[in-house]
Parts: C-alpha cells; sequence; structure tokens
C-alpha cells in the first residue's frame, strides 16, 4: 500500500541520515565524509544527496528535512552563487556542479522553501548559473571533431580534462530542458536539441538506443568508450520527457522518438529479470562507489518520465515495482538489520563482504521506493503553474561571455516564423558556436 511504502521510505532515510554528520558541530553542511582517503564520498554525491531527498519531500509530504535540506544546499553555493565552492576546486568536474544544479531545480519544481531573503539566493537562479557557465566556451573543447563538446573537468589542471563524456553534456541537456520547461523559454530548448544532436552525432547515442561513456579529446572524440551507466541513459529521458511535456505536434512526436529509444534499450539493458542491474560494473564487483549510486537515479528519473511522458507509465511502472521489491528484500543489513546493500538481484545483503553498507546504497532504495510513489499531482511546476522562484537569466560567475535570454511570446508559442532582431543578436554572439553542431 501507499502508507508502508512511504512507511519504509520513512525509514531507508533515517538510515541514510546515520551516514551525514554535516549538521553536526565541527563539521561541513551539505556534505558526506569525503573525497577518499577522508572518506568514500566525493562532494557531487552531497548534491546527490539533497536532490534525493527533496524527492522524499515531494513524494511523501514528510517536511522533516528541510532545515537540513535548506542548510547543507545553501552552504554549498560558492562566492559566485553556482555551486563552485573554491575547496573542491581539484576534482570540480561540470557533472558534479551539475548534481548540485539538480537538487535545485527539484527545489524550484516542487516549490521548497526559497532560501532566506538576506542570503541573496533562489534555486532557480542557481540553476541558471551553472547552465551559463558551462554555456561558455572556457568550458568546451575549442576544435577539430570534439568542437563544443563539454569537458568532463572545468579546470585544464584537473585529471580529466581532455575526456569529454556523456554524463557532463547529459546533464547539461537536461538542466537545459527543466529551465525550458520552466520558464518558457524557447532559447533554453534550442541548446538543449544542439545538445542531444551532438551526443548523436558523435556516436555517444547509437541508433539502438545504447549511451556510451564519453570520448577523449587527444584521440578527436572517436576513441568510445563503450561502458554503459545507468544514470546517462535515464537523465537523457528523463530531459527528453520535460521537452515532450512542452511541446506539441512534430516537435512532441520527435521527443517521444527519442525519449521510446532510450527507454526501450534501458528497460533491457538494466533491468534483466526486472531487476536494477550496472551490468558493466556490478557483475564482476568492479563497481567504485559513485557507480553504486546511479539505481537510485535510475528509478527516480525513469518515475519522474512517467509523469511528464504519461504514455511511458504503463512501460515503465511495472519494472520499476519489480525492482523496488528486489531492492526492499535484501535490506537486513547492519545493527538494525535493515541497512541495504547494493547488489539488488541477488536477494540478500552483501552476499560476500564485498558489498557492505552505505549512504549511496540507501540513497539507491530510497530513490526505488519514492518510484513507486509518483502520481500525476506530482507534475514539475513551472513560473505559470504555481513556481515561487524568481530566477536570473545572467546568473553565474563574472566571465567576459554572458547568456543572453529572451522571452517567449504568444506568437512563438502560435509558431509564428518572424524572429525579432534582438534573438538574432543574441543567438549569434551567445550561442555561435553552438550552429557547428547541426548539419
Amino acid at each position: 500500500t501507499t502508507a508502508s511504502i512511504k512507511q519504509a521510505a520513512s525509514q531507508v532515510a533515517e538510515d541514510l541520515l546515520t551516514f551525514y554528520h554535516g549538521d553536526e558541530p565541527g563539521n561541513v553542511p551539505g556534505i558526506l565524509p569525503g573525497p577518499p582517503p577522508d572518506g568514500p564520498y566525493y562532494w557531487w554525491i552531497g548534491g546527490a544527496l539533497w536532490g534525493t531527498l527533496l524527492d522524499y519531500r515531494l513524494y511523501t509530504g514528510d517536511t522533516k528535512y528541510d532545515d537540513i535540506i535548506m542548510e547543507a544546499m545553501t552552504h554549498q553555493v560558492g562566492d559566485d552563487k553556482d555551486f563552485m565552492p573554491l575547496n573542491w576546486t581539484a576534482s570540480m568536474g561540470n557533472d558534479d556542479q551539475a548534481f548540485w544544479a539538480f537538487a535545485a531545480l527539484i527545489a524550484v519544481e516542487s516549490r521548497f522553501t526559497n532560501p532566506p531573503e538576506d542570503s541573496g539566493l533562489d534555486w532557480l537562479a542557481l540553476a541558471q548559473a551553472v547552465f551559463n557557465e558551462q554555456t561558455l566556451p572556457e568550458r568546451r573543447v575549442a576544435t577539430e571533431n570534439c568542437k563544443d563538446g563539454l569537458r568532463w573537468q572545468v579546470f585544464s589542471f584537473n585529471t580529466g580534462w581532455d575526456y569529454v563524456n556523456t554524463i557532463a553534456n547529459a546533464a547539461y541537456f537536461n538542466i537545459g530542458a527543466r529551465l525550458a520547461r520552466y520558464t518558457d523559454n524557447g532559447t533554453y530548448a534550442e541548446v538543449a536539441g544542439d545538445t542531444w544532436d551532438w551526443l548523436t552525432s558523435h556516436g555517444y547515442i547509437d541508433d539502438q538506443g545504447n549511451v556510451y561513456d564519453g570520448a577523449h579529446e587527444p584521440k578527436d572524440c572517436r576513441d568510445i568508450n563503450q561502458f554503459q551507466f545507468s544514470y546517462n541513459a535515464a537523465v537523457l529521458i528523463q530531459g527528453a520527457a520535460f521537452l515532450y511535456n512542452m511541446t506539441e505536434g512534430s516537435a512532441q512526436e520527435l521527443w517521444k522518438s527519442r525519449i521510446d529509444l532510450l527507454l526501450n534499450r534501458t528497460l533491457t539493458a538494466f533491468f534483466p529479470n526486472g531487476t536494477a542491474v550496472e551490468f558493466d560494473c556490478e557483475r564482476g564487483k568492479s563497481c567504485t562507489v559513485d557507480m553504486k549510486s546511479f539505481k537510485g537515479y535510475l528509478h527516480r528519473w525513469l518515475a519522474s518520465t512517467t509523469i511528464l511522458a504519461t504514455y511511458t507509465a504503463p512501460k515503465i511502472l511495472p519494472v520499476l515495482r519489480t525492482s523496488t521489491e528486489a531492492a526492499v528484500a535484501q535490506c537486513t543489513g547492519g545493527n538494525n538489520q535493515r541497512q541495504c546493500g547494493f547488489r539488488w538481484e541477488t536477494g540478500v545483503f552483501d552476499p560476500d563482504g564485498f558489498d557492505q553498507a552505505g549512504a549511496v546504497q540507501q540513497m539507491d532504495v530510497l530513490g526505488a521506493l519514492l518510484s513507486l510513489l509518483v502520481t500525476p499531482d506530482a507534475v514539475p511546476v513551472t513560473n505559470s503553474t504555481g513556481g515561487t522562484s524568481k530566477g536570473d537569466s545572467g546568473a553565474g560567475s563574472s566571465l567576459p561571455q554572458r547568456t543572453q535570454y529572451r522571452d517567449i511570446t504568444a506568437a512563438d508559442r502560435a509558431g509564428a516564423a518572424i524572429l525579432t532582431v534582438v534573438l538574432l543578436i543574441s543567438v549569434a554572439v551567445v550561442f555561435g558556436w553552438m550552429s557547428f553542431w547541426r548539419d
């Protein structure tokens, strides 16, 4: 029953927060213990944690963690209010920054309490800051076949600067899609569409719906890393669902075809026998802590898809249910005999000492439980359907180039063919680099 699922989710959330100590004296709010060797968790997992708990709040109505969430997220915004705190520079990836933006977007879309007015913070503006900064040429490859691909790492001195990975670009796509729907701003949608086109034209997404992990700039982005992880596909599916939800006619059919392509492959590949499996690392016992967090996003983002593209519900929800049943069945670990492991298909907690318990395992099972609580009334709000976050289209660090946006008019929605001179100048100056993504 719904009540029993909410009760189970409450217990899993409670156990999840036993791994968080940022609300204790002397500790840093917002982050889990780490990074290695100081603890197993990198900075971005904190963003994923708060996104998960915001979904928990949305689907269960339980607001008891509101103060912890508020303190955690506002503490990690950084000096430029862009989720780029200086003390994480040495490991800052574009995908890391994006996961904090995801949390901010859930806050926007679920009408989570706005930050205190005297803080100068705004959930929507924080997400816009991340998007604006990741749009800048400084974050992207400048030449050859990789041109305009978003790099994995933000700074050139970080390992991974030359890797142009799927999750950075797919997360950027997802943020753009959600900003487009919330603000009803076509520029965001256009940029998101260009990002999808880049991923497909470079072979990161193939015609069978496989989504690969990335490629390297020195290899001209032709050495496709064919490892597949569920969160890459799921974040693209959810982003496409946001765009499907806001469009009509041929545009909506286009996004439907893209959802269907990835969804069919994702359900087949990542839910063998109806249970979520990270097939490229799990059975070989090679999953890192980061990889062990992916199942929760897979469940949550597919569940969100059923709200935004309701035609997918009959295909998605039965699979999420069987997977969740397997997930919950192995939550028998720890001193309280209810902590969760990672390998759900085994049916038992940590069968051979490889898995143990941890924050990401709890996040996964919590995400699975939440995926069974989706209802039509949980549809993300927009700025015209009750959203309260005001935003700032010019948010972000004070780099030389800034992204400019125009408002969508009634004529735009009616399909008017004439664009204003302002738009032409804006797109030419700010998004001209994206023209190279098109045929």
